[in-house]
């Protein structure tokens, strides 16, 4: 007559340690895993360029503002909000010193400030602190030209 315990076989010492071994260390590499990858996302939040306000309450309020007149169908346009990343970066570290915004063509308020000052796709606005438009010209403009062009 069999007993239900001769059929079972023991398992090594060897394998029982093993597997506790490895259950053991299971949280820690998770915990290691999701540890790396949030620390990932926070290096690529910081790194990424801020974006531009598309509304323009800010002209006038006490400091100078630079609008671009964004066209998304240009290829320019892509390039000169770079550009303005750039000075934006250099300019403004610490306390904003000016408004860097943009009138988006095809948008209410985009259209509404390039009507009030008659503005054409990929024109720079540079408006006083008071919000009087000082200057205007047409992009491409290097992060330089644009830093010599609002001073």
């Amino acid at each position: 007559m069999t007993t239900p315990n001769s059929k079972t076989k023991a398992k090594p010492a060897s394998q029982t340690e093993a597997k506790s071994s490895s259950t053991r260390r299971m949280p820690w590499v998770a915990i290691g895993v999701i540890t790396s990858i949030v620390i990932v996302v926070a290096m690529l939040l910081t790194v990424m360029p801020k974006g531009f306000k598309s509304t323009h309450e800010q002209i006038g309020t006490g400091k100078p503002a630079l609008v671009f007149v964004y066209d998304p169908n240009l290829a320019v346009s892509g390039s000169q909000t770079e550009q303005m990343n750039e000075v934006r970066a250099s300019m403004n570290s610490g306390e904003e010193q000016m408004f860097f915004l943009i009138a988006q063509i095809g948008t209410p308020d985009g259209d509404k400030l390039i009507t009030k000052h008659r503005a054409r796709q990929a024109e720079l606005l540079l408006f006083d602190p008071t919000g009087s438009l000082i200057k205007r010209d047409f992009a491409f403009k290097s992060a330089s030209d644009i830093t010599q062009w609002v001073r």
